[in-house]
Order: C-alpha cells, then structure tokens, then sequence
C-alpha cells in the first residue's frame, strides 16, 4: 500500500516509564499505529523521550558529584536512546531496524518501513526539538505531542488546581507560558527553542494525552479531539 501520510510523533517518556515500564501502553500503541499503517497506509516516524528515566540518572549521578549541564544533557539523551530501543524492540516487525538519533538519517529511511523510531541527537535541546526538525526534513506540518496531560495548561496541573486549560493557542500566546530557554530536566508542555522552530515553520503540534489514546485516533481521522492544538 502506497503511504498515504507520515505522521511524525513525539512520545513523552512519562508516558513508557511513568514509574515501572507501562506495558500496558505500549501494547495499546503498538495496536494504534500498526492498525493505521495496514488500514490507513500511514506512516509513523515516533520519538521517544526521557522522562523519569533520564530524571533518575541524572538525580543519581548529582548525589555524588557536581554535575555541568552537558552532563545532565547526555544522560538525558541515552535515557533516551534506551527508551527508543524499546519501542524499536517493540516495533520490530514493522519498524526501521535502525533507530534515528540524526534527524538528517530520515531522509535516508526506504518507504517500505511503516514505523521509524528516533531518539536524542546532542545536547542543548529536548527530542521535542528534533520532532519538529523531522517534520520539517519530510515536510510535514503537524507533529503529534503524547504526554500523560489532556491539554496544555496555564500552570501545572498536578501541582496547580488552578490551572486552565487551553484548547487552542497560538504560538506567540503559548511562548508566553514557558521560559525563553530549554535546560535539562526542563517541565514544559514543549521545549522553547522547538517551539521558536515551530513557530518559525509554521508547524502545527497537537499535545494529547497518551494515556487516553482514543483523542489520538479522533484527531487521525479530522475529528473533534481532546487535547490542544498550537499554531500560528
């Protein structure tokens, strides 16, 4: 079946590793994507992110020694890279049997592959960053954001009760919700300087809520979803 769209997703690591490894997860999004690459003819280039993985080692390895911020960068980046090998395990029927840590490496993928699984490249950004370069290498203009919230929010839901959400939000108004600089370990719906990027493309990003896939296969079909859409 000829590809009829690549859909680039950024899949947070609060999601894989909430705590333990979540398998229930990821059967559940192994059984989304492979039913719309068979089904739909879609492909699926996924991003793995870091998440309490990275935040253990990088709290670990702070207890013992002073950390500089390429340090906690790295470790960061291979929590990443063991979360995208899991996925790519995973996926290995349908997958690349690479994973990409270059964004430039896409480029190079043959279309038979339905699934590309991709990871942390160097320091200085979040995956989020490199979702975004993705897109912007193949051309696509949406990137799908999965983290464990339905919407991005004004604060902090899980430490603000007060919290809105928003539904739909520019660029410019959502740049004004988070610093003007990314640094590791950074708590943001998306990473700034992937947002400047997005901005600057004219890249859509949808943040959904992972957990709740079926928001996900609403917003793959054009119809009404939860979760909150980021554009210019």
């Amino acid at each position: 079946m000829k590809i009829s769209e690549t859909i680039v997703m950024s899949v947070g690591g609060s999601l894989i590793v909430p705590d333990q490894i979540d398998t229930t997860f990821l059967k559940n999004l192994k059984s989304l994507v492979s039913a719309e690459t068979t089904q739909s003819g879609r492909r699926f280039i996924i991003i793995a992110g870091g998440g309490k993985t990275a935040r253990r080692y990088q709290d670990a390895a702070g207890e013992v020694t002073e950390l500089t911020r390429d340090d906690l960068d790295w470790l960061g980046i291979h929590s990443t890279h063991l979360n995208g090998h899991l996925l790519r395990t995973i996926f290995r029927d349908i997958a690349y049997h690479i994973m990409i840590k270059n964004p430039d490496e896409v480029l190079d993928v043959p279309d038979q592959y339905r699934v590309i699984i991709a990871a942390g490249y160097r320091p200085g950004c979040s995956t989020d960053l490199r979702a975004v370069q993705i897109a912007e290498k193949i051309g696509a203009k949406t990137v799908i954001n999965l983290s464990n919230t339905d919407y991005v929010y004004t604060d902090n839901p899980h430490t603000n009760p007060d919290a809105q959400k928003i539904e739909d939000i520019t660029w410019a108004d959502f740049r004004k919700l988070i610093p003007d600089e990314w640094a590791p370990g950074l708590s943001a719906p998306f990473d700034p300087v992937a947002a400047k990027v997005a901005e600057r493309d004219n890249i859509e990003v949808a943040q959904l809520n992972g957990l709740k896939l079926d928001s996900l296969r609403d917003y793959l079909a054009g119809r009404p979803f939860t979760g909150t859409r980021i554009h210019n």
